[in-house]
């Protein structure tokens, strides 16, 4: 212990003692403010080279022991909570009814009853459509739920995330159109109305990838079948049969487990929306890729001009069966058969449509140049013709008050289709009903009825029309314009 100076002098006294040599103690607030930013800096770098780490290996990293025992902990509440999180949006998925009953007085408007929550994208002069994921979507798929084919309500739909999908959910790969049809898919102007907008969208989309799979519903009852005219025109157009999705196996016989689709357009509105110019592509990929698939070539056909150099002229009377047949057929075949024996290269053919394969169909059509039929679904052949053929159609009593706007149809597509509708004959005679002519009542007879002829008339119009396409054709002829037949169908 240090002695105490004296007065004597024996023990030197200094006016300012030296200081001795001292340690920080380890309880001193210096060594706090020492060590503070010096552990800030290495909590810091820890949490840099945990965010740079991928969360799939952050098990190796704790068997490597560079976790410690507070990130343990983290890292499996966190998991345990994206879990429970994911648990809880996989359960948040809203299944709603495909049929919205609340819009059964408006079915086709707007965003019509079939799915009725989701909007269209549509692009001036484009197909209306729906497809999913897309931005629209926000990055969801497609799910639907049941299968019943009788009441479309009963039939269900919802979007989830591809990563969190509905409980017991199916994932169907590929690509899936979606179609929705008012009417139905037999009828072959029905069927072809609701496929035109798909080979629209494929055409959009650079003819990328055929469709994996179709799922058909009218009013939101699912169908599992095409029609044997539509179903050969789509495996022509796509390069391989239609798949039409029945759900088997998944979820029971009511399918009450969803199925969610990779990749799914859907179909609401027809050709709604469609520019004529597109309209016209469709229709000639169609005809292109119906003649390839039934080997129809230029050769295949009769010659541009016969022995003498005239032009030659196909007129095919398309005949029917049953309602709006002719009531006297024999007669109207002699009215055009006369007709076009006054003109020269002339060659007329008679036809059942009902009595024709699909090919047999395509093969008669690319032969024609006037289409001579009563209203009625055979007329939708037309677009098989060349460019700028020509169309008469024949009307029963009684449709111009009462038929509506749908008797229009075939004015439609031979304009669509880039043929002349050259008119219709509307027969005055007919089946006589109870009720005033303008009644509603009287549509159910008048439907049915068949149609009568008028020999003057027919023979005046046939010669008009016949005069017309002859000059047409030579002036095709000369500038070799006629539309060539190959492969590649520009698609």
């Amino acid at each position: 212990m240090a002695k105490p100076c004296s007065e004597s002098g024996a023990i030197p006294c200094y006016k300012h003692p030296r200081k001795a040599p001292s340690f920080i103690s380890l309880h001193s607030p210096k060594l706090f403010i020492y060590l503070l930013p010096i552990f800030a800096i290495l909590f810091v770098l820890f949490h840099i080279q945990a965010l740079q780490t991928p969360p799939s290996s952050s098990w190796d990293f704790i068997s490597t022991g560079r976790f410690s025992t507070v990130s343990i902990d983290c890292t499996i509440n966190c998991s345990q909570e994206l879990k429970s999180m994911a648990s809880k949006l996989q359960e948040a998925v809203t299944f709603l009814p495909l049929k919205d009953l609340r819009y059964s007085s408006r079915p086709l408007q707007g965003h019509t009853w079939f799915m009725s929550s989701m909007p269209d994208t549509h692009e001036k002069g484009e197909v209306q459509y729906q497809e999913f994921p897309s931005k629209a979507s926000k990055g969801r798929v497609l799910c639907l739920k049941g299968r019943d084919t009788h009441d479309g309500s009963w039939n269900l739909y919802a979007l989830a995330w591809p990563q969190i999908l509905p409980p017991n959910a199916t994932l169907l790969k590929g690509l899936t159109f979606v179609s929705y049809n008012h009417y139905n898919y037999d009828n072959i102007w029905h069927g072809l109305s609701s496929a035109v907008p798909f080979i629209a969208w494929h055409i959009k989309n650079k003819c990328s990838a055929p469709p994996t799979r179709w799922v058909l519903y009218h009013w939101g009852e699912l169908r599992t079948t095409m029609g044997p005219w539509l179903n050969p025109l789509m495996e022509a157009t796509f390069g391989e049969p239609s798949n039409i999705e029945k759900f088997n196996g998944i979820g029971g016989g009511y399918m009450t487990d969803p199925a969610c689709f990779e990749k799914a357009v859907v179909m609401r509105h027809n050709e709604g929306g469609m520019s004529r110019e597109k309209r016209l592509q469709v229709y000639d990929l169609l005809r292109c890729k119906a003649r390839v698939f039934c080997n129809v070539s230029s050769e295949g056909r009769f010659p541009e001009v016969d022995e003498k150099g005239f032009p030659m002229i196909g007129m095919t009377l398309f005949m029917r069966r049953g309602p709006r047949s002719f009531k006297n057929e024999s007669a109207v075949i002699g009215i055009f058969k006369k007709a076009c024996r006054n003109v020269d290269g002339c060659r007329l053919t008679v036809a059942y449509a009902n009595n024709l394969t699909f090919c047999q169909q395509v093969k008669l059509m690319s032969s024609t140049d006037i289409l001579v039929s009563p209203h009625g679904a055979q007329l939708t052949n037309m677009f098989l013709m060349d460019r700028n053929s020509s169309v008469m159609e024949f009307f029963p009593k009684g449709w111009l008050k009462l038929a509506g706007i749908g008797q229009y149809v075939y004015h439609w597509i031979a304009s669509w289709s880039g043929m002349n509708h050259r008119g219709a004959w509307r027969d005055p005679g007919g089946d006589r009903c109870p009720f005033p002519d303008d009644d509603r009542r009287c549509m159910s007879i008048y439907k049915k009825s068949r149609i009568g002829y008028n020999e003057s008339y027919f023979s005046e119009w046939a010669r008009s029309v016949l005069s017309d396409v002859k000059l047409r054709k030579a002036q095709d002829i000369s500038r070799k314009s006629r539309i060539p037949v190959s492969g590649s169908c520009g698609c």
